[in-house]
C-alpha cells in the first residue's frame, strides 16, 4: 500500500509542478499593459465630452496612446510565438509523466503482488524458521502417513523369511549383518519404519566405522516412512551423511527437499541446480529433480528449465543385427539386454522410466516374478517421488503385477 500511496504523490506533484510552469507562462504583463492604454483611450473620450479637454490635444493623446497600445499588441504577439515552444514541451513532459506512471502500475500488476503487505528477506527467514521448528517428529509423522503394507505380488515363501530374520534379529540386537539385512528387507517390501529403525541400529553399531552413505541411507528411509517429510530426526542424519561426504547425492537431494518444505526455494535451488547438472541419467535422485526444480527455480525467482531426459536404447546397427537373427537368437539377445538393464538399474539405481522399461519387458517376456520383483524395487525406490511412483505403477499395472 505504501507504494501505491507513494508513486500517487509522485505523479501529482509532478503534474501540479508542470501546471503551474504553463499557467506563468500563459499571463503576461503585456497584456496588463495593454489593457490600461484602452482604460486611457476612454478616459480621453470622456474627458473630450466633459469639455475638459481641447479637441487638438486630445487628438494628440489619442495618437500616443494608440500606439503604444500597437508596440503592446505587437510584443504580445512576439512573445506568444516564442512561448509556444516551452508550453509544448511541458505538455509533453505531463504526457511523458503519466504514461510512466501508467508503465509503473501495469508492471507492478504483473511482477509484483498488489495489496499484500511487504515482506521482507528477514520476515521470510523468519517464517521459514517457524516451519522448520513446527515439523511434526518423526513418530507423528509416521502415525499420520498409516501402518504400511505389504507391497502386492510379494512371495510367500518371501515373506516367511523375513519374519525368519526379524525374529532372529531380535535375539541378537548387537548383529551388524542381521541389522543390516533386515533395514534392507524390510525397505524392499515397502515397510521403511520398521526398516529406518533397524538402520539406525546399524549406525550406532558400526560407531567409528560409519560412513556418510550409512547415515543418508537412514534419512532416506526415515523420509520414505512418513511419505516424504523430513522431520527433525531425518534432518540430523543429513546432517551427519553431508559432513562425512559432501557430495553424496542422496544426502544432498533430501536436503534440498528439506529447504522446499520450509518455503525456502532459494536454498532448495542453490542446493538442487549443482546436483542435477553433476548427475547421471540413472542416478536415484535424477528422476526427482527433473520434476521439481523447475518449480523450485520459479519459486526463487530464477528463470531455468530442465532438459526432459532420455532414455537409452539400441542403436541403429542393433536393429538391424536383431532383424537378420533367427526368431531363437533374437529371443536371446532381448533376454540378454533385459538381463543388463536389470544389473545395472540394481547397482546403480536408474530413472522411472527406465525402471517402467524392464518391468514392461519382464511383463512382455512372461516373466512376471521378476516383474513382481523389479515393481517392489522400484515402488521402494520412487515412493517419494509420486509422479515418478506414478509412471512405473503404470507399467507395473500392464505387466499385470499391480492394481
Amino acid at each position: 500500500m505504501l507504494f501505491w500511496i507513494t508513486t500517487a504523490a509522485l505523479v501529482a506533484l509532478v503534474l501540479l509542478v508542470l501546471a503551474a510552469a504553463m499557467s506563468r507562462h500563459g499571463s503576461s504583463a503585456v497584456a496588463s499593459d495593454m489593457a490600461v492604454y484602452r482604460d486611457q483611450l476612454a478616459e480621453i473620450g470622456r474627458d473630450l465630452d466633459r469639455g475638459l479637454m481641447a479637441l487638438p490635444e486630445a487628438g494628440r493623446l489619442r495618437i500616443e496612446v494608440q500606439r503604444r497600445l500597437l508596440e503592446a499588441d505587437r510584443a504580445a504577439t512576439g512573445r506568444q510565438a516564442a512561448t509556444a515552444a516551452p508550453k509544448g514541451a511541458m505538455a509533453g513532459l505531463a504526457l511523458a509523466g503519466l504514461a510512466l506512471g501508467a508503465a509503473v502500475f501495469v508492471a507492478y500488476l504483473w511482477l509484483g503482488a498488489p495489496l499484500y503487505p511487504d515482506l521482507p528477506r528477514a520476515d521470510r527467514v523468519a517464517a521459514s524458521e517457524v516451519l522448520r521448528a513446527g515439523r511434526p517428529t518423526q513418530a507423528a509423522a509416521e502415525a499420520a502417513a498409516g501402518a504400511p503394507a505389504d507391497l502386492p505380488g510379494l512371495d510367500p515363501g518371501y515373506l516367511a523369511q523375513i519374519d525368519a530374520l526379524r525374529s532372529a534379529v531380535a535375539t541378537r540386537p548387537d548383529d551388524l549383518t542381521g541389522h543390516s539385512l533386515l533395514a534392507q528387507n524390510e525397505a524392499a517390501i515397502g515397510h521403511f519404519g520398521a526398516a529406518a529403525r533397524a538402520q539406525a541400529r546399524v549406525v550406532a553399531l558400526k560407531g567409528d566405522q560409519v560412513t556418510g552413505a550409512d547415515h543418508a541411507m537412514l534419512a532416506n528411509l526415515l523420509i520414505l516412512a512418513t511419505g516424504g517429510l523430513v522431520s527433525a530426526e531425518a534432518e540430523q542424519a543429513l546432517t551427519e551423511a553431508l559432513r562425512r561426504d559432501p557430495e553424496n547425492g542422496a544426502a544432498r537431494y533430501y536436503s534440498g527437499l528439506l529447504f522446499a518444505q520450509i518455503d525456502r526455494p532459494d536454498l532448495a535451488y542453490r542446493l538442487w541446480r549443482p546436483l542435477y547438472e553433476d548427475s547421471a541419467p540413472d542416478d536415484p535422485w535424477t528422476g526427482a529433480l527433473q520434476g521439481q526444480l523447475d518449480l523450485v527455480a520459479e519459486a526463487a525467482g530464477v528463470e531455468y528449465r530442465v532438459p526432459a531426459p532420455q532414455v537409452k536404447g539400441p542403436d541403429a546397427a542393433a536393429i538391424a543385427d536383431a532383424a537378420a537373427m533367427s526368431t531363437q537368437d533374437r529371443a536371446a539377445m532381448i533376454g540378454a539386454m533385459v538381463e543388463g538393464l536389470a544389473a545395472r538399474l540394481a547397482d546403480q539405481g536408474g530413472t522411472a522410466a527406465e525402471w517402467a522399461q524392464l518391468i514392461g519387458a519382464y511383463g512382455v517376456l512372461g516373466q512376471s516374478d521378476k516383474a513382481a520383483a523389479a515393481w517392489a524395487k522400484a515402488s521402494a525406490t520412487f515412493a517419494a517421488a509420486p509422479a515418478d511412483l506414478d509412471v512405473v505403477r503404470a507399467a507395473a499395472r500392464q505387466a499385470g503385477v499391480a492394481q
